[in-house]
């Protein structure tokens, strides 16, 4: 049996999830192939698609940069840290980056959508909307992680 129509959109969800997407996401949360993925939204196929992905020597500078100054976009980043009691630990942000300079369009259609593919990534700690760099600095990754 198919449940294929559990993952078209519809009006009150938002765009479709493509299998690649969870797919590359759960690459990163559970193989660690992936320091960060950047998800965009193809209006054609109405759904959400990776736009890249950064392999795990990359650093958040990196992430951030791979970011468009005025596009939106969905992100999510495995953020590496040592505890004060020396232990090794990781946590997942997800990130809407929806840039104020970005067509209002845009940023209604990643609203929109917002929940239906946050849902879809289980296993992320850690929520972050950011409209400008400093939202998402990584003080604020390394804050909300410790």
């Amino acid at each position: 049996m198919s449940f294929r129509w559990l993952n078209r959109p519809n009006a009150s969800s938002g765009m479709g999830v493509a299998d690649l997407s969870q797919n590359t996401f759960m690459d990163l949360k559970l193989k660690k192939v992936y320091r960060y993925v950047i998800f965009k939204i193809d209006e054609n196929k109405r759904e959400v698609v990776v736009e890249k992905t950064g392999s795990p020597a990359e650093s958040y500078d990196d992430f951030a940069a791979s970011l468009p100054a005025n596009d939106c976009r969905y992100a999510v980043f495995d953020f590496d840290f040592v505890t004060s009691d020396n232990c090794q630990k990781s946590k997942i942000f997800f990130i809407a980056w929806s840039p104020s300079t970005s067509r209002i369009r845009a940023k209604m259609l990643y609203a929109m959508s917002k929940n239906r593919f946050r849902r879809e990534l289980d296993g992320v700690h850690y929520e972050i909307q950011a409209t400008d760099p400093t939202e998402m600095d990584f003080e604020v990754i390394r804050d909300r992680a410790n």
